[in-house]
């Protein structure tokens, strides 16, 4: 049993286990879990709020415990929806995509659209990343179909590439 349901419940040697103190351990005992796994869960990868909410519900974990540890998870620093989006969206920018297809990707994460525009706000504009790309694959036919692949606007692939026949 976690010592720290058992502190929360007030459980001590000789103490009775009445009903209130039982269904306190109980509620306890429940926190713990839903502690654990959102620790396990943020363990793996970063998770947005909403994808943490998600994944606990999912494990069976009651609304009250889970809205606890989510907020306990966010006071601790472990969960941060903006460091998330900031982070996925500079590493998907310097992979090689644009805009469109980064916003559907934090769109995926289940980050909220306010998260997703700063974000993307904060990275090299789409038009500069699109012609590092054209400049060392070349201004190809090749290269435009490359960018619209990976979610660059027609007005970024068009200042990359410029007027291809």
């Amino acid at each position: 049993m976690p010592a720290a349901a058992v502190v929360a419940a007030g459980l001590r040697v000789g103490a009775v286990l009445d009903r209130a103190r039982a269904r306190e351990l109980a509620r306890a005992l429940r926190r713990a879990a839903a502690l654990e796994a959102a620790a396990t869960a943020l363990a793996r990868r970063e998770r947005s709020v909403a994808d943490l909410t998600a994944q606990l519900e999912r494990r069976g974990v009651p609304p009250q415990a889970r809205a606890g540890a989510v907020e306990t998870m966010a006071r601790l620093g472990y969960l941060d929806d903006g460091r998330l989006a900031a982070t996925r969206a500079a590493s998907l920018a310097a992979r090689g995509y644009g805009d469109e297809a980064i916003r559907l990707d934090l769109e995926q994460q289940g980050l909220p659209a306010e998260e997703r525009a700063s974000a993307i706000a904060a990275l090299v504009p789409e038009p500069e990343r699109a012609q590092a790309i054209a400049a060392t694959a070349g201004a190809t036919v090749k290269t435009a179909r490359r960018l619209a692949a990976k979610g660059f606007s027609d007005e970024a692939i068009e200042a990359a590439i410029g007027e291809l026949e």
